[in-house]
């Protein structure tokens, strides 16, 4: 893991979050996306050289809908960012975490997304991101 890529924040109402978090930073979100596999709207803030991930739920299944139900409002996970998520992957099943894809799949903002179980992470979710590279 090279260094953390995002804090996601779960929220219940993204217009209105990213006007809070707009007056926060000075600056309104730079990016602004639906990632309909998930069940998410997402838009993401930079502070310096760190990201902000704000995350909505589409409809009432998605696990931020869970999340938001069980927890509320809050930090939702920690993303770091890697250099070859699928080897990252292995190492980390071999060192005893848990997963919660076998596959990276499809993430917000240009990037495969895996995620490892909070259970095997002191109650933290943690997302590797690997940036999506054109051929």
């Amino acid at each position: 893991m090279r260094k953390i890529e995002h804090i996601g924040i779960a929220v219940k109402d993204l217009k209105a979050s990213n006007q809070l978090f707009e007056k926060l930073f000075g600056n309104p979100p730079y990016k602004e996306e639906e990632v309909a596999s998930e069940g998410v709207k997402t838009s993401f803030f930079m502070n310096g050289p760190n990201k902000i991930e704000l995350l909505e739920a589409t409809n009432d299944n998605s696990p931020i809908a869970k999340f938001l139900e069980k927890k509320g409002e809050g930090i939702h996970h920690i993303a770091f960012d890697v250099e070859d998520i699928e080897a990252e992957m292995i190492r980390l099943q071999a060192e005893g975490f848990i997963l919660i894809n076998n596959v990276p799949k499809k993430g917000a903002d240009n990037k495969l997304v895996a995620f490892l179980h909070p259970k095997s992470t002191n109650g933290v979710l943690i997302e590797l991101c690997q940036e999506i590279k054109e051929k």
